[in-house]
């Protein structure tokens, strides 16, 4: 089915455990596009330097590898369409980017990201508070050193299309709110088949 749409790329930005590669998953499944997942990209990196992926992260990686990331992140979203890119600054790479759905995932309660952390990680829950501070503190002071003192994921910033808190927002209406800013016309046959 051909629909006109009001974007020709989605970008899903957020922390850790907040469902981010849920959405994408989801929407690939509905839309068809083309998705792209730039942690899966920076883990491999990260297996092949010998670092754990879980416990560190941007200060473990050459700065020049970051700004590579993000020049391949400003490229592939100025020239491809029907693309749904995931990534922690998907969202402040194509801040100036026309045609792109910026998508912001937080959630508002910390227990829940923490939970979540465990059952897929299958950690306990201090290993995964600690991860998830460890690697959130890292990101930051890398890419406030890298491109200025933002705050990356701020609900309220004027970066984001639409901003959705996974703690109040189950899967299926996150995924609905996309589809709708994105002025995708669909029925409920039109669901990802794990729902």
């Amino acid at each position: 089915m051909q629909q006109d749409l009001k974007y020709n790329a989605i970008t899903i930005s957020g922390k850790v455990a907040v469902g981010t590669s849920t959405l994408a998953k989801n929407l690939h499944e509905v839309l068809g596009w083309k998705y792209i997942n730039v942690g899966d990209i920076q883990r491999q990196y990260d297996r092949e330097h010998k670092a754990n992926e879980n416990q560190r992260g941007a200060l473990n990686r050459p700065d020049t590898h970051e700004q590579g990331m993000d020049d391949m992140t400003k490229k592939i979203l100025s020239t491809e369409k029907k693309i749904i890119y995931e990534a922690w600054l998907a969202g402040f790479m194509a801040k100036d980017i026309e045609g792109v759905l910026k998508v912001l995932l937080y959630c508002s309660e910390d227990a829940v990201r923490v939970d979540r952390v465990v059952n897929r990680d299958s950690v306990s829950i201090e290993d995964a508070k600690e991860w998830l501070k460890q690697r959130e503190e890292e990101n930051l002071i890398k890419w406030q050193k890298l491109y200025g003192k933002h705050d990356f994921w701020d609900p309220k910033s004027k970066i984001y299309d639409l901003v959705i808190d996974t703690y109040s927002s189950g899967p299926l209406e996150t995924m609905g709110n996309v589809l709708d800013k994105l002025g995708f016309r669909h029925g409920r046959d039109i669901l990802p088949k794990n729902s």
